[in-house]
């Protein structure tokens, strides 16, 4: 059976202990929701501006910001957290015994993440069209369609990267969240940023991809006139999707750390 086929029935089995884990496929899909429901009550409704000359409602703005939050957290944050627990509990050794190719196991993750995240995004439009009256047009589908594509990808190959950096299970929650969050506050996905924002934020956020796909992703839902394609933010996602591929592939391990 080719390696191809054998990933494909990989994304089968990630799918079915996925499911057998309530509590954290419930997190996974409750969370993007309940930020976006005390955001848009902490911060109120009023107009914010998204792009140049384009002002929308903040219940709005924080569709398409939990939307990008939702990515994140199905293929970097769940990836990185879970192959570590199974890396620390002797699976992935286990696993690489046996005849299927270690490849096929981690695409079948990776799949099977952004499967996930395509799925959190349509709930997460779906709730913001029926309670925020927020909706994204047909015109720019394609590109938001293509911009989760890339983002989710290139999460889950950051998402592998950091596993090799984290020395056990108990250790992971703690370096993969310290990795992310501070960098979501600062990238326009918690807080809109604002033309009065300090510079030093503008320069940072820049450096790391969750403010380009952040953006990326506001632009095809809520760009006036275009296709909603912004290929110099989704070549930056890329960039480092393909960083973290190169980290994976050169240094991952598949044996606990003691």
């Amino acid at each position: 059976m080719s390696t191809t086929r054998l990933a494909l029935r990989q994304v089968g089995y990630t799918n079915k202990a996925f499911w057998r884990n309530p509590a954290a496929a419930f997190f996974t899909f409750a969370f993007p929701i309940m930020f976006l429901i005390i955001f848009t009550t902490l911060f109120g409704n009023n107009e914010v501006q998204v792009l140049p000359g384009v002002s929308v409602k903040q219940s709005t703005f924080y569709v398409a910001a939990m939307s990008a939050f939702a990515v994140i957290t199905a293929c970097y944050t769940n990836i990185a957290i879970q192959v570590s627990f199974n890396r620390d509990a002797g699976i992935l050794k286990r696993i690489r015994g046996t005849p299927l190719p270690g490849a096929s196991y981690l695409a079948g993750r990776v799949m099977h993440a952004v499967i996930i995240a395509f799925i959190l995004v349509a709930i997460n439009v779906a709730y913001g069209r029926i309670f925020y009256s927020a909706s994204i047009s047909a015109r720019t589908l394609p590109a938001f369609l293509v911009t989760i594509f890339v983002g989710a990808a290139s999460f889950a190959a950051l998402g592998l990267a950091v596993t090799t950096i984290i020395p056990n299970a108990d250790a992971a929650p703690a370096i993969v969240n310290a990795s992310i969050l501070p960098i979501l506050f600062l990238s326009d996905v918690f807080i809109p940023l604002t033309p009065g924002t300090p510079q030093w934020v503008d320069v940072v956020s820049k450096i790391f991809p969750v403010r380009h796909f952040a953006e990326a992703m506001q632009v095809a839902f809520f760009s006036p006139t275009g296709n909603g394609f912004r290929w110099g933010d989704l070549a930056v996602v890329a960039a480092w999707g393909v960083f973290g591929l190169i980290v994976a592939i050169r240094f991952f391990t598949w044996e606990p750390r003691r």
